[in-house]
């Protein structure tokens, strides 16, 4: 790399960050947002290294990827491996809950667009403390999605229903959200704190089993061929079953026998930085057909 590219980078880097500082409202300081040698950017928010991993979600009769679950990697001073669920809780801890979101959020979107496809759909969970920030945060991010070019109408917001203890903190959530043009899909479905009436109570575009499912129906016959009635069930509602953590041919045979199409597991695809997505497409397709 010359030296006038890499001062190019170093100015386009700057002015990235000064675009997010006034999108998330924090101090410039506090994110370490940084361009890596493997073009995926990455960040440093209180003391926790972030890293995006996407994972494909296939469809199984189109044998093409449907869109990406995009997962943070997350590590503190650079070197101890964390996860997710510790990053978050000590964000919320640190009273930062709201901005390591945004943080979170924005950086997935930045390698989103690494990924060249212009119609696959972006998963992201909700963290579900902030569904009673629904509207302020949702609109942050729509902002956020507006400023690099990614609709919201490609976004999945996805929510674990059996989490939120309040019915009307859940609908107002999910009306909120869908009026800002996301799409709503339910997971963790089908696990021992799922609350099941809610599947024909609020609006969902997605409902995604919980990994449990799959797995349990791999070890029992009669659930397995239970599964496809459950599948119907969700699509009946006018929703699209997800099938998740799919880790054996077994279950990936399971799976495709119960009618499901949107299939998701490491089987089929591990989650990877987006710069090595297509060359894993084509091979990864061909389990799927």
């Amino acid at each position: 790399m010359t030296q006038r590219q890499s001062h190019q980078e170093a100015e386009h880097v700057v002015r990235l960050r000064a675009e997010l500082k006034q999108a998330l409202s924090l101090d410039l300081e506090e994110l370490g947002l940084i361009e890596a040698d493997s073009g995926e950017y990455e960040s440093t928010f209180i003391g926790v290294h972030l890293k995006t991993a996407f994972q494909p979600i296939y469809d199984a009769k189109q044998g093409e990827i449907y869109g990406y679950e995009a997962l943070i990697r997350p590590s503190l001073f650079g070197t101890l491996g964390s996860t997710p669920e510790f990053a978050f809780t000590y964000a919320d801890q640190s009273g930062k809950l709201v901005q390591f979101d945004r943080v979170c959020r924005s950086q997935h979107v930045l390698n989103f667009r690494a990924i060249h496809q212009e119609n696959g759909l972006l998963f992201l969970n909700v963290h579900p403390k902030l569904l009673l920030e629904v509207s302020a945060h949702g609109k942050v991010f729509e902002q956020i999605l507006h400023q690099y070019s990614v609709p919201t109408h490609r976004v999945v917001l996805e929510i674990n229903e059996s989490l939120i203890d309040q019915d009307k903190h859940l609908v107002a959530a999910i009306e909120n959200y869908r009026s800002l043009g996301y799409r709503i899909a339910f997971d963790h479905v089908g696990n021992h704190q799922s609350k099941l009436y809610r599947l024909w109570r609020a609006q969902h575009d997605f409902i995604k089993f919980d990994v449990s499912v799959i797995h349990q129906a791999a070890q029992q016959p009669s659930l397995a061929k239970a599964l496809g009635g459950l599948v119907h069930a969700v699509q009946d509602l006018g929703s699209t079953p997800v099938i998740v953590g799919v880790e054996t041919q077994q279950q990936l045979d399971i799976a495709i026998a119960s009618g499901a199409a949107i299939l998701q597991g490491n089987f089929l695809a591990a989650p990877v930085v987006a710069k090595v997505l297509n060359d894993q497409q084509q091979r990864r397709t061909s389990k799927v057909a």
